[in-house]
């Protein structure tokens, strides 16, 4: 059991990061990436999305096995994770106006990010019971955190070097985003058995 909880986090950190391996979530990965301290933010957001979204979802799943209607699991939780964002986007308001106003159109984009459907389909798919599926939500959520803030710093740094008109901004993030992508794919091969 130790061993399948060590293996979870690693592969949802490392080698099967839900940004920069299985490439879900790219929307808020490129537009929320210019500063760190945004960047985190929407990390944390989305991580405790994630967490709650495959609490959330782990209990609508198994009500549709039972009901025999496993085939309106993605309308489900779609439905659940666009109200657990809601939820999130009103707390935000209310208590962190600041972080709030920097995500601006990026937090409600939450509902339609791939990475929050992802982990709760990949929960589904390997069968996870209530734990497994609440740490796998948890720990890819801390992954896309880990991508998003790896990429902001990266990003931080290259808009203050000199490089050729032609790559200044997107260009050159793009290329960024995929060189870390690269560094990441290293981890692929990387297994907790």
């Amino acid at each position: 059991m130790v061993t399948e909880i060590l293996g979870i986090i690693i592969a949802a950190l490392l080698s099967q990061n839900f940004i920069l391996v299985k490439f879900y979530g790219i929307c808020p990965f490129m537009g929320v990436s210019k500063k760190i301290d945004t960047a985190l933010g929407m990390g944390m957001a989305v991580t405790f999305v994630m967490a709650l979204a495959s609490a959330a979802c782990w209990a609508v799943n198994w009500l549709l096995v039972k009901l025999n209607i496993t085939y309106m699991q993605t309308v489900a939780f779609i439905l659940v994770i666009a109200t657990l964002v809601q939820v999130v986007e009103m707390f935000l308001k209310k208590s962190i106006p600041a972080l709030y106003k920097a995500l601006g159109v990026f937090l409600p984009l939450i509902t339609t990010n791939c990475a929050v459907l992802g982990v709760v389909l990949v929960n589904v798919q390997n069968n996870y019971n209530f734990l497994l599926s609440v740490l796998n939500g948890a720990a890819g959520g801390l992954g896309f955190t880990l991508a998003i803030v790896l990429f902001a710093s990266v990003r931080e740094r290259v808009n203050k070097a000199d490089c050729p008109e032609c790559f200044k901004g997107f260009p050159i993030a793009l290329i960024a985003a995929g060189l870390l992508a690269l560094a990441f794919m290293g981890f692929s091969g990387l297994s907790i058995s």
